[in-house]
């Protein structure tokens, strides 16, 4: 029961948890178990990822691409591979690639996902 799950993330998401508010994230992005708000989801993964949760900031770049500020998605993806993700960096490796990303911005993801996983 989906509504179940997002009144327990709240509750767990008061206590801290920063998994509650990247679910609450999640339920708010695909309207699972609550009406669909954007604004919400995203205010969700907003506080997971200044509290360090990877996908969070992840998913903050792809709501940046969807508005187009692509130079706001880098710098998500950005902290998001130097903290090991390596989704993040193949995203800014797809955005080098269509010219969205300079080569310095991939080499520095690169650079900081490899030191993050050695």
């Amino acid at each position: 029961d989906m509504r179940k799950a997002v009144e327990l993330w709240t509750e767990a998401a008061e206590l801290g948890s920063i998994g509650a508010l990247f679910n609450l994230g999640n339920a708010y992005r695909l309207g699972e178990g609550v009406q669909k708000d954007k604004a919400k989801a995203i205010h969700f993964y907003k506080t997971a990822a200044m509290q360090g949760h990877v996908l969070s900031r992840s998913h903050l770049g792809c709501f940046e691409i969807e508005k187009g500020d692509y130079g706001r998605a880098v710098k998500h993806y950005l902290i998001s591979a130097k903290m090991g993700y390596e989704g993040a960096l193949e995203m800014i490796k797809n955005m080098f690639t269509e010219g969205f990303a300079t080569k310095g911005q991939y080499a520095e993801a690169l650079k900081g996902y490899q030191n993050a996983v050695e």
